[in-house]
C-alpha cells in the first residue's frame, strides 16, 4: 500500500467526518426550534365561547320535519303524499335511521346541546363573562323544553357530556324533575344578567342587550309555567307570577328568533323552496278558520296556483294571493285519493290547492320564531282569565292579535297587514270571556304557525283549537290525536338500557303514549 493511497483514504475519512459533524451542528439547530416548526403564528389558540354559542342558535332553527308531524298534527299544513313525507298527516310513525321523528332530537342534542355544555362549562367560573354564562343557560333551558315537549322523558342532566366527562349513554330524567330544573334555571339565569358587566355585543339574537335578554328568559320562564296549568296549577301560577314581576316581552323588537339569511338558511323554508315545493298545502281547517273570521292574515300567509295541474304549473303567473280564491287541502287524503276530491272541489288538480307563500313567509332565510311578544300577550290573557295574573284578559288578547299581525310584516313587506285592517279585526272578533280560554288559545295556535313544536304543545295542553279528527283511515294511533313523538332508533340501538327504563316509566314508546303535563 503506497503512502499516496493511505493519504487518499485519510483524507476521505476527514471529510466524512466533517460533513458528519455539519450534519449534527444542523440538525441540533433545527432541534431548538422544531416544536414550533409546525404551528401557525396566525391561528387562535382557543376559540371565544360566544363564537360556539352562536353556532347553539343558528342551529336551533326547527328542522324540516316539523312539516312531516308537528304543522299536520294541530291542521295547519301538510302533504298528501307518503314515504318521507308520512307521519302526522296520517296518523302514523315514521322511524328509521334519518326518520323525521328523529329529526328534532339528533340535531338539538348532536349540535345544539353540545355546544352549550361546552358554553356554560367554559365560562361558569369565568366572572368577565358571567352574562354570556346566563345566557347559555337561557337558552338551554328553551331547548330542553322543546325536547322534552316533543318526547317526554329525555336525557337531561347527563345530556351534552360526552366530550367533557365521557358519559356517552346519558340516563333519561323524567319531565317532572325537568321542568322543576327549568323553573330554577330560568329564574336564576335571567335574574343575575347583569348590564353593567360585559354584555357580549358578539352575540347574533340581541347583539348583547341585557334587557332583551332578561325579558326573552322571562317570556320563557311564562311558557314553562302555563304548560304546567293542567298537572300543577299551584306551581303553574307562582310560576308565571315570578316571571311576570321579572318583566316580559314588551314589543316585536324583543322576539327571540334564529336571524336565518342565505349561509344559514331557514330549514323549514329551504324544504319548502327545493324537494318538496310542490308537495305541502294549507289545510282546509286553516283556511276555512281565517276565511271564517275575515282574517287579513290570510292575504299574508297564502298563495294558490289557479289551474297548476302540476308542480312545473306553479309559476308566478299564476299566483293568487286574493284570500277570496284560497282552498284548502281537506284532510284525510293520500296521493292515491286526492286527484278525485281536487276534482270534487272544482280544482285543475291537486297542485291548485292553497299553499304557504314560499316568496314570503316561507322563504328560505325567513327568521325562525321561536317565541314572541304576540305569544306571550296571549299567554298573559289566559293567566289574567285564571286569575294568575292582574291585568285585563281582553287588552291582553287584542294586544297579542296586534302583535302578531305586525310582526308578518317584519318577516316580509309584502305580508304585512294595513293598521286599518288590524283594528277592525280586532273589534269584528272581540274577546268573550265566557269563551276565552278557546278564544285565546285558538289565537295562540294562530300565532305560532310555523312554531311546528309551540303549537302542537299548546294545542295538547289547551285542548284548543277544537279540531276534528284527521279521517285519515289507516291511522295507527289509538287515540284521535298523536300525543308525543317516538324515540329515535338510535337510542334503541346505542342507549337501550336507559331508554327501556324510561319507556317502563312512562309508557309504550309509541305516538299514544302522554308526556308528564299532558294530564286528560
Amino acid at each position: 500500500m503506497t503512502n499516496d493511497y493511505l493519504k487518499q483514504i485519510i483524507m476521505k475519512k476527514i471529510q466524512l467526518i466533517l460533513a458528519l459533524a455539519i450534519m449534527l451542528a444542523a440538525t441540533s439547530s433545527c432541534d431548538k426550534g422544531f416544536d414550533t416548526l409546525n404551528i401557525n403564528p396566525t391561528a387562535a389558540t382557543a376559540l371565544n365561547p360566544v363564537f360556539t354559542f352562536n353556532n347553539a342558535m343558528i342551529n336551533t332553527a326547527f328542522p324540516g320535519s316539523i312539516l312531516v308531524f308537528e304543522e299536520p298534527i294541530v291542521q295547519q299544513m301538510f302533504s298528501p303524499n307518503s314515504g318521507v313525507l308520512a307521519g302526522g298527516n296520517f296518523n302514523i310513525d315514521n322511524r328509521g335511521p334519518a326518520g323525521p321523528n328523529a329529526a328534532i332530537w339528533q340535531g338539538y342534542y348532536q349540535n345544539v346541546v353540545r355546544y352549550l355544555v361546552d358554553v356554560i362549562n367554559q365560562t361558569k367560573s369565568d366572572p368577565t363573562r358571567a352574562n354570556l354564562y346566563n345566557m347559555a343557560r337561557i337558552w338551554k333551558a328553551y331547548v330542553f323544553q322543546v325536547l322534552t315537549d316533543s318526547y317526554g322523558d329525555i336525557p337531561y342532566s347527563q345530556a351534552g357530556l360526552g366530550y367533557l366527562s365521557s358519559n356517552i349513554l346519558p340516563k333519561y330524567d323524567t319531565q317532572e324533575s325537568i321542568y322543576t330544573d327549568l323553573i330554577k334555571e330560568l329564574t336564576e339565569a335571567t335574574a343575575a344578567l347583569d348590564a353593567t358587566k360585559p354584555t357580549e355585543a358578539g352575540e347574533i339574537t340581541y347583539g348583547g342587550d341585557i334587557g332583551k335578554w332578561k325579558r326573552a328568559g322571562n317570556s320563557i320562564l311564562l311558557r314553562v309555567g302555563m304548560r304546567l296549568s293542567k298537572i300543577n296549577p299551584t306551581l303553574a301560577q307562582s310560576t308565571v307570577q315570578k316571571a311576570v314581576a321579572g318583566g316580559v316581552m314588551q314589543t316585536n323588537a324583543d322576539n327571540l328568533a334564529v336571524l336565518n339569511n342565505a349561509n344559514y338558511k331557514n330549514p323549514v323554508g329551504n324544504t319548502l323552496n327545493s324537494t318538496e315545493a310542490a308537495n305541502y298545502y294549507l289545510t282546509k281547517y286553516f283556511v276555512d278558520y281565517l276565511k271564517s273570521t275575515a282574517d287579513p292574515r290570510l292575504a299574508s300567509i297564502a298563495v294558490r296556483y289557479v289551474g297548476a295541474k302540476s308542480g312545473p304549473e306553479q309559476t308566478a303567473a299564476k299566483a293568487n294571493r286574493d284570500p277570496a280564491v284560497q282552498v284548502g287541502m281537506p284532510l284525510g287524503f293520500d296521493n292515491g285519493t286526492i286527484p278525485a276530491q281536487a276534482t270534487k272541489d272544482g280544482l285543475a288538480s291537486f297542485y291548485d290547492y292553497t299553499q304557504l307563500d314560499r316568496t314570503r313567509l316561507g322563504r328560505f332565510d325567513a327568521p325562525t320564531f321561536l317565541v314572541t311578544h304576540a305569544q306571550t300577550q296571549l299567554l298573559l290573557a289566559e293567566a289574567a282569565q285564571r286569575g294568575w295574573t292582574t291585568g285585563d284578559p281582553a287588552t291582553f288578547y287584542n294586544a297579542g292579535i296586534t302583535a302578531h299581525m305586525q310582526q308578518l310584516g317584519i318577516v316580509d313587506a309584502g305580508s304585512a297587514v294595513a293598521p286599518a285592517a288590524i283594528t277592525a279585526y280586532v273589534q269584528a272578533n272581540p274577546y268573550v270571556a265566557a269563551r276565552g280560554l278557546q278564544l285565546i288559545n285558538t289565537q295562540y295556535w294562530v300565532a305560532s304557525f310555523l312554531n311546528g313544536p309551540e303549537a302542537f304543545a299548546n294545542f295538547r295542553r289547551s285542548g284548543f283549537p277544537a279540531l276534528t279528527p284527521n279521517p285519515y283511515p289507516g291511522k295507527e294511533i289509538k287515540g284521535n290525536f298523536i300525543n308525543r313523538l317516538s324515540y329515535p332508533d338510535s337510542e334503541i340501538s346505542v342507549n337501550t338500557t336507559n331508554r327501556q327504563e324510561a319507556v317502563a316509566r312512562q309508557g309504550a314508546d309509541n305516538q299514544d303514549t302522554r308526556v308528564w303535563w299532558d294530564k286528560q
